[in-house]
């Protein structure tokens, strides 16, 4: 199995939503992560990042949470865009996994039409809620025509211990990281935004923007553990770690 770390976008944000001690005015630049997981079953997408329309007209797209979560990013850098680097186009996708149902990581589910598509029942559940858009699930990113399959538990995608969906609510209702299992470079946890910059889970310490922060506090702790004991963690938007993975041009095996 190969893996291989791939842009999903670009944001820009208030630093202290992720680092409270910040003054309020300063703004941080956010990668946004996706992971293809190249498995003898099938070809596997964690994440499918930002939309492109995002970037192009992010007010016409996200409305007023693109104020907050501001698109800087070019067609260049969605998922699509990306995938013929590596041989491959949407149709080639037979299995999206969806950390979470925000918009910067489920903005191009709907290109996947052939793939089936992956989320927790319970950040379906919040997505679908009346009061879903106002918790930022926005209906134009999400609710994609060839619908999810829910899980609830723990999922072995294909019954080896390759790629296990483990849920890690906190930063939402029903975020699911998954455990890769490589042959040469070990285990790797996809913790998207349970860990959104090593330093949460070095300080074990969640960000402003979490759903309930005890839940996250608790993911993170999970997720400082695993890496205690050797699992490398790719987390959801830290910019050094996003550097040193882009200049990795054979990716993981």
């Amino acid at each position: 199995m190969k893996m291989d770390v791939i842009s999903a976008g670009r944001l820009k944000m208030r630093k202290s939503i992720y680092m409270p001690a910040e003054n309020k005015d300063d703004m941080v630049e956010l990668p946004v992560v996706s992971v293809l997981l190249r498995h003898p079953s099938g070809n596997v997408l964690f994440d499918t990042g930002c939309a492109p329309e995002a970037g192009e007209d992010p007010i016409a797209r996200w409305g007023g949470l693109a104020r907050v979560m501001q698109p800087i990013f070019g067609l260049g850098d969605t998922v699509v865009a990306q995938l013929p680097r590596f041989g491959l186009g949407a149709d080639d996708i037979d299995v999206v996994i969806c950390s979470h149902l925000h918009p910067d990581h489920c903005g191009c589910n709907a290109a996947f039409a052939r793939a089936t598509v992956i989320a927790h029942r319970a950040e379906l559940a919040a997505a679908r809620a009346e009061d879903g858009p106002r918790q930022g699930y926005l209906p134009q990113e999400w609710d994609i025509p060839q619908g999810y399959e829910e899980i609830e538990g723990e999922k072995d995608l294909f019954g080896d211990n390759r790629i296990v969906l483990v849920p890690m609510p906190g930063h939402s209702p029903g975020l699911t990281a998954a455990r890769v299992e490589l042959n040469r470079d070990g285990t790797f946890l996809l913790a998207s935004d349970a860990a959104p910059m090593m330093c949460h889970v070095d300080e074990t310490r969640a960000p402003k923007n979490s759903w309930d922060i005890g839940l996250a506090t608790n993911a993170l702790a999970e997720i400082r553990a695993e890496k205690d004991r050797g699992t490398t963690v790719i987390c959801g938007h830290d910019d050094a770690q996003w550097q040193e993975l882009r200049a990795r041009k054979e990716g993981f095996r």
